[in-house]
């Protein structure tokens, strides 16, 4: 037996949520999602101040993006049981905790326990992409996780320059301050604005885990999209991971001109909602090709000889954006596809789906150091390239689905 989603038709206009709640969900997204990759570019000054070894300076960054890790695969899975908007208020209060916890923290340990938390709280974010799949209207719900995704990305993108900003203008401390004031005011909001949805009642929470397991067995759909999305987002941390290294090497940029081009990579969040609307027409599948194919065309442009100028910088900057593009662009198709299902699955699925593409991301990151130390940004880009080619191939099995039962892997 598979889980399979059923056909809708299209309505003019997007029904189900209102466009000043949809901005919200995507505005809390970014802000949200932001606080797990503040730390990337303050490892240093970190470390500095609390006095982490230099050899143990990498958990700065691993603790949040653990917890965030942990908080997929146990906590939003609760979506699925628990009232929706109790639920996302009091995961956020933890991440605003949290915050503060890392803004006071003296010594080491205590700021990457803090981390931790942070990346637990964090998870809210997928709550809130839930909760605007769930208001929208079916035929118009691609275009409403695209909106909403374009904001979380917007907020992952932004993230690091932000930082370096702040703590240039202040200080790393200044940071935390900042986000878990954000975060208070922003559950306050949340409360008043967000309205209740309780799911139906099912089995407690050691079953709700256990039926996880299950769930990858019967959904084609979602092992299928969990593997698209995975080789794509580890393409994307393998080139974000190491492009700080080669405009540093090569064109010799200050943390200032690479916080710039991180911004300039920002202008690829916008194929969220227009991935969203094509998926909204069926052309899902045309769509998904041409994602993975723009992923690779980034490692194409920029492995090519780049001259160190401007041009060098703008070709660089070009493949940035298409490499967002591909893999936001698939995020968006992959979550309406798997939401497409059992609305009573929802929070599993997602949580299942986020987690092992999240881990690719992880794994990527792993393998840009490793290729950048061995070979340079030629080997990182052939690298990178392997990775949505390996997508394509798989996308090139996936047979054509009958009418009656569109969306069958």
């Amino acid at each position: 037996m598979t889980i399979e989603p059923a056909p809708c038709e299209i309505p003019p206009e997007p029904a189900g949520i209102q466009r000043w709640l949809m901005l919200l969900l995507a505005a809390a997204c970014g802000l949200i999602a932001a606080n797990i990759y503040y730390v990337q570019p303050l490892t240093g000054p970190i470390s500095a101040s609390l006095g982490l070894p230099s050899q143990a300076a990498g958990l700065i960054a691993t603790m949040p993006q653990a917890g965030y890790g942990i908080g997929l695969l146990l906590v939003v899975p609760l979506g699925d049981i628990v009232e929706n908007r109790r639920l996302s208020i009091a995961i956020l209060c933890i991440a605003a905790l949290a915050l503060i916890a890392a803004a006071a923290a003296a010594h080491a340990s205590t700021f990457l326990a803090a981390g931790l938390f942070i990346g637990l709280g964090s998870v809210t974010v997928q709550m809130l992409v839930l909760y605007a799949a769930h208001l929208a209207h079916p035929a118009a719900r691609g275009r409403v996780v695209g909106h909403v995704t374009s904001g979380l990305m917007l907020g992952i993108m932004l993230a690091r320059p932000l930082a370096g900003f702040i703590t240039d203008a202040m200080s790393w401390r200044a940071v935390f301050i900042i986000s878990a004031a954000v975060m208070a005011t922003l559950a306050i909001v949340l409360r008043i604005a967000l309205p209740p949805r309780q799911p139906a009642r099912g089995a407690g929470y050691g079953a709700l885990i256990a039926s996880m397991w299950p769930l990858i067995r019967r959904t084609p759909i979602l092992r299928r999209r969990t593997f698209y999305q995975t080789c794509l987002f580890a393409a994307f941390s393998l080139f974000w991971t190491t492009v700080p290294l080669l405009l540093a090497d090569r064109f010799h940029l200050s943390q200032t001109g690479i916080a710039l081009f991180a911004l300039a990579g920002a202008a690829s969040v916008f194929a969220a909602p227009i991935a969203g609307r094509i998926a909204d027409r069926g052309q899902d599948r045309p769509a998904t090709g041409l994602a993975m194919l723009a992923v690779a065309a980034c490692f194409l442009l920029s492995g090519l000889d780049l001259p160190t100028s401007k041009a060098g910088i703008a070709i660089l900057a070009l493949a940035a954006i298409l490499l967002g593009a591909g893999v936001t662009g698939h995020a968006v198709l992959g979550q309406r596809a798997i939401f497409s299902l059992d609305a009573n699955l929802r929070g599993r699925l997602n949580g299942l789906f986020m987690a092992t593409y999240f881990a690719g991301g992880a794994a990527g990151s792993v393998a840009g150091t490793w290729s950048y130390a061995h070979g340079g940004w030629a080997l990182l880009s052939w690298t990178g390239l392997a990775l949505p080619l390996l997508a394509l191939a798989g996308y090139c099995t996936e047979r054509q689905p009958a009418p009656a039962s569109a969306g069958k892997a």
